[in-house]
């Protein structure tokens, strides 16, 4: 068994067992596909979302579930329409559905962290999952397992 089948089932099973309790139905059988989270929407109280965000970084949920932020909350250029200043976008990539559904669906995200950012709202967001896609060949060689090499940058300019 590979590395990367070794972890997929030990974070399944991690998801599986941090979502005991809640109200979904995990799927019976987890993907070991990753996925990425897209949290995008207008910000109306920057200061209550700074606290939810300080409270899921305490929290230690990401890290439990392999989770973590794949972008800076604001962009660095915009190339068509407009982008007000309190509009944010973040992705969080998770290792599978499970995992995304294990942060989203625990109990301490539910009960103690999201509601720091509700009644009244600090903000207006859809929160939607996808499923990564598979690197294209032509970056097969451009591409090292965590790091991306820089030298492509190199070869656009």
């Amino acid at each position: 068994m590979s590395r990367a089948q070794i972890f997929c089932r030990w974070s399944a099973a991690l998801a599986l067992t941090m979502s005991a309790g809640c109200s979904h139905q995990p799927l019976a059988d987890v993907a070991c596909e990753p996925v990425v989270m897209v949290v995008s929407g207008i910000t109306h109280d920057r200061r209550r979302m700074a606290n939810y965000a300080r409270a899921i970084a305490e929290s230690g949920l990401y890290p439990s579930v392999a989770g973590y932020y794949m972008n800076d909350l604001k962009p660095v250029a915009v190339f068509e329409g407009s982008a007000p200043d309190n509009q944010s976008t973040l992705m969080v990539r998770f290792p599978n559905l499970e995992a995304a559904r294990a942060f989203w669906f625990s109990p301490v995200y539910q009960n103690e962290i999201r509601p720091l950012r509700l009644d009244p709202s600090a903000g207006d967001y859809t929160v939607t999952v996808y499923r990564e896609t598979a690197l294209p060949d032509y970056m097969a060689e451009k591409w090292i397992p965590g790091r991306f090499d820089p030298s492509i940058c190199r070869e656009i300019e």
